[in-house]
């Protein structure tokens, strides 16, 4: 999963596209052939990035639905406080993180550091909470600090991704759906108390009767879940369709292979921490699993983080991911627009 990052981004490949009103703010692409993400910078030292942006919402938001990714460089949003207004200016205000599956910590608000994974591991591309009957139509990142090497967050144009799935597997996945089972408290992984935040068994409960999501306790506090999620979405405001899904992200074989070989030792398959199935159940051939993976990885776009960078992702439109890294690395992020699944669904009920 490396990247060539001078190759694939050079300076002085980056063409100019447009300039927004009274010539504030210039846009740009970092690679004229790929348009991916939208560069947004300052035209002059002095734009109050906030303010401009409550200015031109329409303007961001139309940006975003036909890129699916923003990045805006060289603003002055330089603390987690002007973070988080950027992402009240551009949306319905920053969300609280629920039904949670990677550890983060908060670190002001309802912002959060991108995740705590170790920073040796690499995150596969994923939709967040994809998985969830109700998640964030819009998620924000912020570097206050880019790593010495590595750390980037790749992102991917699940458009993209939907027309380069094969038909047969694409057939299968629009008909089934997929499900995702989650295993608690067994050692690894989440706990259910930090994953529903919360230590009440019946607050659990009655959390999974409302998204539909079907739960079993095993004795001793330990608990599976099983939920089942379409694998297509239509996006809300553009109509176009994504694959928008965990499928790929949570099954077990794509996990890295000393942890893959480590679990698979330790559990039987029906107690790992995370899989995912064909939406009836059944297993997902190994060979559809590696052209899933190739799928994402084909599209893949990455590029090294500047300090104060702002990544602002529209959600069923962009996958991201992150890379290993060393030395320092502050990311935040920020989730905002909830959406439902049946605000999405390619045929409404």
């Amino acid at each position: 999963m490396t990247t060539n990052l001078k190759n694939e981004f050079r300076p002085a490949r980056r063409k100019p596209v447009s300039l927004t009103s009274a010539n504030l703010v210039k846009a740009s692409y970092l690679n004229a052939a790929r348009k991916m993400p939208l560069v947004l910078e300052p035209t002059e030292g002095n734009v109050n990035l906030v303010a401009w942006a409550e200015g031109h919402r329409e303007f961001v938001e139309a940006k975003l639905s036909k890129h699916g990714a923003l990045l805006l460089r060289g603003f002055d949003i330089d603390s987690v406080e002007r973070f988080e207004q950027f992402v009240e200016a551009t949306s319905n205000g920053a969300l609280p993180y629920g039904e949670r599956s990677s550890p983060r910590s908060q670190v002001g608000g309802n912002i959060y550091t991108s995740t705590d994974y170790p920073a040796a591991r690499s995150i596969f591309l994923h939709n967040e909470q994809s998985y969830n009957l109700r998640f964030p139509l819009k998620i924000y990142f912020f570097c206050l600090t880019p790593p010495v090497e590595g750390g980037t967050t790749p992102v991917a144009d699940t458009r993209k991704i939907l027309t380069a799935v094969r038909p047969d597997v694409r057939r299968r996945f629009h008909e089934l759906g997929y499900m995702y089972t989650r295993n608690f408290g067994d050692g690894f992984g989440l706990s259910w108390e930090d994953t529903f935040q919360t230590r009440s068994i019946s607050a659990v409960e009655q959390y999974c009767r409302q998204h539909d999501i079907a739960f079993e306790w095993k004795g001793g506090d330990r608990l599976r879940t099983q939920q089942v999620r379409p694998a297509i979405a239509r996006h809300p405001q553009t109509g176009e369709h994504a694959w928008f899904n965990h499928a790929t992200f949570f099954h077990v074989s794509t996990l890295e292979e000393d942890i893959r070989e480590r679990l698979v030792a330790e559990f039987a398959e029906e107690d790992l921490p995370n899989n995912t199935y064909y939406g009836d159940g059944s297993a997902i051939e190994p060979e559809v699993m590696d052209h899933l993976r190739q799928t994402y990885l084909r599209e893949k776009l990455s590029f090294p983080w500047q300090q104060y960078d702002v990544l602002m992702l529209d959600n069923v439109l962009a996958a991201h991911g992150r890379e290993p890294f060393s030395g320092p690395r502050q990311v935040v992020a920020g989730m905002a627009d909830p959406c439902l699944w049946n605000d999405v669904l390619l045929f409404p009920t």
